[in-house]
């Protein structure tokens, strides 16, 4: 499986903070990912961790100070900001925060930044008070006015005991942020509409009806949307995964919420992708206290569900969306795929057979069959993540032929 870091050279300059241990996990998480990563220390921050320690992380030697003996074959500050796709300075202290507003250049990282001929971000570490300090949000301003992508800290307790923001962030949100900078923004400008996760139709305060679906496939593709510019609006039932970065996310429980919140969001959307599991049917009657098993009926009376995709699809010619949809199949998937691409007015399907274990329900691994009104595509099975981006991939299409047709 690959990563969306595969390949990618980055440069990770480190800075004298205690914050720089953590750091040590992303530099080996990124090398893991098959990141090419190259680190830049200051003298500061050999102070807090040997410079050992981020070349067995990494895959490849520290270079030292910038006249010492071992770089004078090479002009390092030079190759290394020209060579990377992204320089990233985690954490940085406030010290090099001035040096860099100033335009200052008396180490290797700072000479580094400098001669950058690629995306810069900056992950602030520090105390409180310093980072609220009037001249190091001047600092901050300056960077960020030249182009420079500062990444905000997390609040809570400082290595000080202080309290307030300047944390160093965790690594799922700089690591989202750092795929952004690396991802091509070809969904620029597109708002998107996703649903993920399954529904619960309630029986009694204690207990509902619901499926298997673990919401991964729908948050990959919200994930990788984010990645590539689009805004993203995330409608979930109940699952156990994080908010991705920078999505507007709506929780919700039965089918009927879910089709109030996709209904009202679909006004502002251009692409709507209907990857929830919504329940077909939900009991008759709820009972408003739990039902007791001595005082329970064997017979269960259902009715069906409002279908989400049927409206969307009634709607899609007045709205101008682009309307993707889901199969769940076990058997017959194309001929299953088929019909739901034209009863529900679809202009994408992707086709999911969910009797596999790589590729069901709760899995980890997908491969789809992506059905459109020019015939089918077999995606290789891959992980979710890079499912979403080959059906974001065939979404970009869609929509450019779209754009071809009414220029």
């Amino acid at each position: 499986m690959h990563s969306p870091f595969t390949g990618k050279k980055i440069v990770m300059g480190i800075t004298g903070s205690i914050a720089a241990f953590k750091v040590a996990g992303w530099v080996s998480t990124l090398a893991k990912d098959g990141a090419d990563v190259a680190v830049v220390m200051t003298d500061s921050a050999c102070k807090f961790i040997a410079p050992l320690t981020f070349a067995a992380l990494s895959g490849n030697p520290v270079p030292g100070n910038m006249f010492s003996a071992e770089q004078a074959h090479s002009i390092s500050h030079i190759q290394l900001g020209q060579e990377a796709a992204l320089v990233c300075i985690a954490p940085a202290t406030a010290n090099t925060i001035a040096k860099l507003s100033c335009g200052l250049a008396d180490d290797l990282l700072t000479t580094t930044v400098l001669a950058a001929t690629c995306p810069v971000m900056i992950v602030p570490a520090m105390n409180s008070q310093m980072f609220a300090n009037p001249l190091t949000r001047q600092n901050l301003q300056r960077l960020a006015d030249t182009g420079i992508i500062i990444v905000d800290p997390a609040t809570g307790t400082m290595a000080c005991k202080s309290e307030g923001p300047g944390r160093l962030p965790e690594w799922e949100s700089v690591s989202e942020q750092m795929l952004a900078v690396l991802s091509e923004r070809d969904l620029q400008g597109e708002k998107f509409l996703i649903t993920a996760g399954p529904t619960r139709e309630h029986l009694d305060p204690a207990r509902f009806l619901s499926n298997r679906s673990s919401g991964k496939m729908g948050y990959a593709l919200a994930r990788s949307a984010v990645r590539r510019g689009a805004d993203v609006v995330l409608v979930s039932g109940p699952v156990n995964l994080p908010t991705p970065f920078g999505v507007q996310q709506i929780d919700v429980q039965t089918a009927e919420e879910m089709h109030t919140a996709v209904m009202e969001q679909s006004k502002e959307a251009t692409v709507i992708v209907k990857a929830a599991a919504v329940s077909d049917f939900r009991p008759l009657e709820q009972a408003a206290e739990k039902v007791k098993k001595e005082h329970a009926s064997f017979e269960l009376k259902l009715e069906q569900t409002v279908d989400i995709l049927q409206q969307l699809g009634m709607k899609k010619n007045d709205h101008g969306y682009l309307l993707v949809g889901f199969a769940a199949e076990s058997e017959n998937l194309r001929e299953a795929g088929s019909r739901k691409l034209k009863n529900k007015h679809l202009d994408l399907i992707a086709i999911n057979d969910i009797s596999r274990k790589n590729t069901g329900f709760e899995s980890d691994t997908n491969q789809v069959t992506l059905l459109d009104h020019s015939g089918f595509t077999e995606l290789p099975l891959v992980s979710k993540d890079e499912t979403a981006d080959l059906i974001l991939d065939r979404i970009v299409e869609l929509l450019h032929n779209r754009t071809t047709a009414n220029a």
